[in-house]
């Protein structure tokens, strides 16, 4: 026997099952891409800020013969931590030796950048450039 009259038009539950799977697929897929590429963005924070700071430490080394202790009072930076609050940089004297010949600036990572497998981000007097987290592939910096 048929049925007369308007057919009803939609989506069956298996038709929605199906997107609901393959848009999970996607997400697991995408998800783990895009906290890659947050933890790369907020990382050229990071080193955005060491290298502002070895700027004016040069600047700093020319006008008084050694190098700055301290950002905020020799280097008149407002601030230790990076824009976002994502990284703090601190100043060290190399191993061995002192301010007057040398510095070592520290980025350690703050907030949601402390799971970044990268760790901290160093900088030295001489231009190495170094990492302390776990990764090994060379593209912290």
């Amino acid at each position: 026997m048929r049925r007369f009259g308007p057919r009803i038009l939609g989506f069956t539950l298996i038709e929605l099952m199906i997107v609901v799977a393959v848009a999970a697929v996607l997400v697991v897929i995408a998800y783990p891409q895009y906290t890659r590429y947050t933890y790369r963005a907020r990382r050229g924070e990071g080193q955005e800020l060491l290298l502002r700071t070895a700027t004016a430490q040069e600047r700093y080394y020319a006008t008084y013969n050694k190098y700055a202790a301290s950002m905020t009072t020799d280097l008149k930076f407002a601030s230790d931590t990076s824009v976002n609050g994502y990284y703090q940089v601190s100043i060290a004297a190399p191993t061995g030796g002192s301010l007057s010949t040398g510095y070592v600036l520290t980025a350690a990572p703050l907030l949601a950048q402390k799971s970044d497998v990268c760790g901290n981000l160093t900088l030295d007097s001489i231009g190495v450039k170094s990492q302390s987290g776990t990764t090994s592939n060379g593209r912290c910096w």
